[in-house]
């Protein structure tokens, strides 16, 4: 299969001059070059996931890095055989990262210490360190470190609240984080200080930049990395030693498939294997499907 294709993950973290203005020019851009894809731009940076041909996201790439407020952008790049998404969207935020914490965070200066993948790596294999997934439930549960901690958040603003319940016990130990791109964790690390943990570090580039690197090449993750984009999920670990470790929300039965709930009102995403997406016929619950068979009924 041609890989004609290429998706880009990117974001940085850097104060914007008229972020709003920025964001009406740069859609436009992004219209006249053709790429799809979803971009957050915000008074502290840009956060994005575009997808296009080689062609016109190595322009992409160059015409954001002549601006200079990006011009060291990190682009983690890969491969594709079309479009990872349907539509363009790009759109003015006040945090990159919904978090709505009492305090106004810099990640930049009050995050934690970044990891290169091989010292992730290395810290993965000590039983003393404490390593904690800085995505939400679901995310965990379609793939993640071995022994890491599932946060039961289901958007990252549960963060602060959770830590506050669940991580006292680990205050005064080493804890390492990780997320998909490296986002969410600059802004976790920097709450997390702001609580009182003191040696608390990030997986620099995240789950991605893990997955492609050359020495590491995804040991210890298993299952696959959940991704916003059409695609779902993406192989991380490029050993044969990864298990599949997402459970159909119906039976149990491994797999790694994401659906969401055919009730129109509910849209609940959840695995579900081959067997239970004919026998369950797209809902996630029984309620689901009598309420949806309802509204239909209704209608005629």
């Amino acid at each position: 299969m041609s890989k004609d294709y290429q998706i880009l993950l990117f974001y940085k973290y850097v104060p914007v001059p008229n972020a709003e203005e920025f964001t009406a020019e740069h859609l436009q851009f992004c219209k006249h070059l053709g790429v799809k894809g979803r971009i957050l731009i915000a008074d502290e940076g840009i956060n994005g996931t575009v997808s296009g041909t080689v062609e016109q996201t190595e322009r992409y790439m160059a015409e954001l890095r002549r601006n200079p407020l990006f011009s060291d952008i990190v682009f983690k790049i890969d491969e594709s055989a079309d479009h990872a998404f349907k539509k363009i969207f790009v759109r003015y935020r006040k945090e990159l990262v919904t978090l709505r914490y009492d305090k106004k965070l810099n990640p930049v200066t009050d995050g934690g210490g970044r990891l290169k993948p091989k010292e992730f790596h290395e810290l993965l294999q000590r039983d003393d360190v404490i390593v904690l997934d800085g995505r939400s439930g679901y995310e965990y549960d379609l793939g993640h470190f071995r022994n890491a901690i599932r946060p039961d958040v289901d958007s990252f603003r549960e963060f602060p609240e959770w830590i506050r319940e669940n991580m006292q016990q680990h205050k005064d130990k080493k804890i390492i984080t990780y997320c998909t791109g490296g986002i969410r964790c600059e802004m976790l690390t920097a709450v997390m200080k702001n609580e009182g943990f003191n040696d608390v570090h990030q997986l620099d580039g995240g789950i991605v930049t893990y997955g492609k690197d050359p020495e590491v090449k995804g040991r210890g993750f298993d299952g696959s990395c959940y991704v916003f984009d059409e695609r779902i999920a993406v192989r991380v670990n490029q050993t044969d030693e990864s298990t599949v470790v997402g459970k159909c929300h119906h039976c149990g039965a491994p797999t790694e498939t994401y659906i969401n709930c055919k009730d129109d009102t509910c849209h609940h995403q959840h695995l579900c294997c081959d067997d239970c997406l004919t026998t369950q016929r797209g809902y996630c619950s029984a309620e689901c499907e009598t309420h949806d068979m309802a509204v239909a009924g209704a209608k005629y």
